[in-house]
């Protein structure tokens, strides 16, 4: 998997490094925190490293060699970014690409550096009454969902996957809210994919999330491996600038944890033991996806 994913990622990287970021310096990913701190640091991270249990391993790891201890939120990659924007949290760990170059530009957040992908997946129930699994590209598969009328179930929650699933709907002019066969959770990608498994409904999903959760799941992947599913998580600094009691050395000290060559290690073998492949594929230092 994470092989034909790196070639997705591949597919969708022009050159020329991040953009509307200000780079993790060397010294400070390439080597552990020379001095332990102390104090809490607020994480507002995606509900997919929560639920795939990656934050398990790596924040326990920051903690111990930092002296931080770190408070982690998990919610929509929206909700997260905005906790960025009123200051309720020092760091992000995101993936909505669109929000976060927002972040940037009003100057709620700094420090926008590329850690890894995974990508999106479409999901459903193994007859597949809509036949999403026949379909060549993301928006035939989307237009097969619409035209079949079988449940679909969404986040509606304003998270990144949310984001990207609005955004395939738009591609193929198809407004699904109001639908009868359209429903929303406003809830968390774990919650959405159980949701969509008991009413044997199709879904849009994280790699990660569902390959964490396949086993207690009637949800079979149909749908994969288009560059337009691509997923890809930043983490950004929050701007002391104009929030002045984030924890600044504390974010950055966690943001040069995750691209560490060491750390990206453990990214890259996190969940090969128990699911065959990994959840993410780390990508510090690589150009940043094109659009």
């Amino acid at each position: 998997m994470a092989a034909l994913v790196a070639l997705v990622f591949a597919a969708a990287c022009g050159g020329g490094g991040s953009t509307n970021a200000t780079p993790t310096s060397p010294a400070a990913a390439a080597s552990p925190a020379a001095t332990k701190a102390s104090g809490n640091l607020i994480l507002a991270t995606t509900t997919s490293t929560q639920d795939t249990g990656l934050l398990d391993v790596l924040v326990p790891m920051f903690e111990k060699e930092s002296g931080y201890t770190v408070k982690t939120v998990a919610v929509g990659s929206g909700q997260a970014i905005q906790m960025g924007a009123n200051g309720d949290a020092d760091v992000l760990l995101v993936h909505s690409p669109a929000a976060e170059k927002a972040n940037i530009d009003s100057g709620d957040g700094i420090e926008r550096t590329l850690v890894m992908h995974n990508d999106f997946i479409i999901v459903g129930p193994s007859s597949d009454p809509s036949g999403v699994k026949a379909a060549k590209t993301t928006n035939d598969a989307m237009t097969a969902i619409a035209t079949g009328k079988a449940h679909f179930i969404s986040r509606g929650d304003d998270s990144g996957t949310n984001a990207l699933e609005l955004k395939l709907w738009k591609a193929v002019n198809i407004e699904p809210k109001g639908q009868s066969w359209y429903e929303e959770t406003g809830q968390g990608m774990g919650a959405t994919l159980q949701i969509a498994s008991q009413k044997a409904a199709y879904t849009i999903s994280d790699r990660g999330t569902y390959l964490s959760q396949r086993k207690n799941l009637s949800l079979d992947i149909l749908f994969e491996k288009d560059p337009a599913l691509l997923n890809v998580y930043h983490v950004i600094v929050v701007n002391p600038a104009k929030h002045p009691k984030v924890k600044v050395d504390g974010a950055r000290a966690f943001a040069a944890f995750l691209v560490r060559p060491d750390i990206q290690k453990v990214i890259a073998d996190f969940g090969v033991d128990k699911y065959g492949q990994p959840l993410f594929v780390p990508d510090a230092g690589k150009p940043e996806p094109a659009g």
